[in-house]
């Protein structure tokens, strides 16, 4: 696989932070896709790459996490940091603590704040008053890490992003904050996406207008369709998302029956065109939005999917804190250049 170019510096996002999916340009999440080929491509030679030792990440957690935290986590550690997991009732915020003061004391005691929570405007204050990067692990409107990790994916597959067809299928509400993510990004990015949905399901207003300026910039196309077979025929990849959440449970049943001409099943896959991708953010309610015969297919890409959420956040990770010496480690000295300012 050919790596893509590094086309701005990494020197240039120290100090930053990822609060919007917006914040940074294709050329900076492109750059990030580059260092994270390289570090992955370390790591499957077990060459360790201790470039923030001594440093230390705070993760907040309003959500529940199996991917976003075992890969931040193991990821920071695998940088050579030390990673501190709080959670609710561990933490004073929210409630006994302002943000703004959880902000300020944490900024001293780390050099950088990953945060899943529940609202948006959290995430935004948290960032307001820290002076470590805050890095957005998912709120209720948007999933950044998520859908730049899935360029990672993408690329990987079809070694290059510009002119590929990426199909959204299933829930597009203001609740979908995975399809508002990958949708932005990917067009950002030069992919054509369609938006597969009912009439009943967004997306909204807001989200959408954006989405189709980015396309615009990029060059891409932005649709929203309503039929299964004709939204998903030409696609390069497939993507669906779960279609109700931790609290959703009550209305399982209702939201599952509305949703389930937009199952991605072997019948849907068998009218894409060959070599279609499936791609899921995972966890997968099997059976409902996805089928096995197709989640476990050869076709399905969802496990390395999750694999690259570290090998991209460590690029992330590394690129907002940054370095401030040349590693010795000949192996690591060209990422070391691209680090340095």
């Amino acid at each position: 696989m050919e790596t893509t170019p590094c086309t701005a510096p990494l020197a240039a996002l120290r100090g930053r932070h990822l609060v919007f999916d917006a914040d940074f340009t294709p050329d900076e999440i492109r750059s990030l896709m580059r260092l994270a080929v390289d570090l992955k491509a370390l790591r499957k030679r077990r060459r360790f790459t201790p470039f923030l030792a001594g440093h230390h990440l705070a993760m907040i957690y309003e959500v529940a996490s199996t991917r976003t935290r075992v890969s931040f986590e193991n990821g920071f550690e695998e940088l050579g940091g030390n990673a501190v997991y709080l959670r609710p009732g561990e933490i004073h915020m929210p409630g006994r603590e302002t943000i703004a003061d959880t902000a300020q004391t944490l900024s001293r005691l780390c050099d950088a704040i990953q945060i899943r929570a529940k609202s948006h405007e959290t995430i935004v204050e948290l960032a307001r008053h820290a002076t470590v990067p805050v890095i957005n692990g998912m709120d209720g409107i948007s999933h950044p890490c998520q859908a730049m990790s899935d360029m990672l994916t993408i690329f990987e597959c079809a070694g290059d992003l510009d002119g590929l067809k990426l199909a959204f299928i299933g829930d597009a509400s203001e609740a979908s904050n995975v399809c508002s993510s990958v949708s932005f990004t990917a067009c950002r990015m030069g992919i054509d996406v369609k938006v597969v949905t009912p009439p009943w399901s967004g997306p909204v207003p807001d989200w959408w207008a954006e989405t189709e300026r980015a396309a615009r910039g990029a060059g891409s196309h932005f649709d929203v369709v309503h039929d299964p077979v004709d939204g998903t025929s030409d696609a390069d990849f497939i993507y669906t998302d779960c279609w109700w959440w931790t609290g959703d449970e009550d209305k399982r049943d209702a939201i599952v029956e509305r949703f389930l001409p937009y199952q991605v099943n072997a019948a849907l896959v068998a009218r894409a065109k060959p070599g279609t991708r499936f791609m899921h953010c995972l966890p997968a309610m099997r059976g409902e939005e996805v089928t096995d015969e197709v989640a476990d297919s050869e076709a399905s890409i969802m496990f390395p999917q999750a694999e690259n959420r570290m090998h991209f956040q460590k690029a992330l990770l590394l690129g907002l804190i940054g370095i401030d010496e040349l590693p010795k480690d000949p192996d690591l000295q060209d990422i070391g250049r691209a680090l340095l300012k």
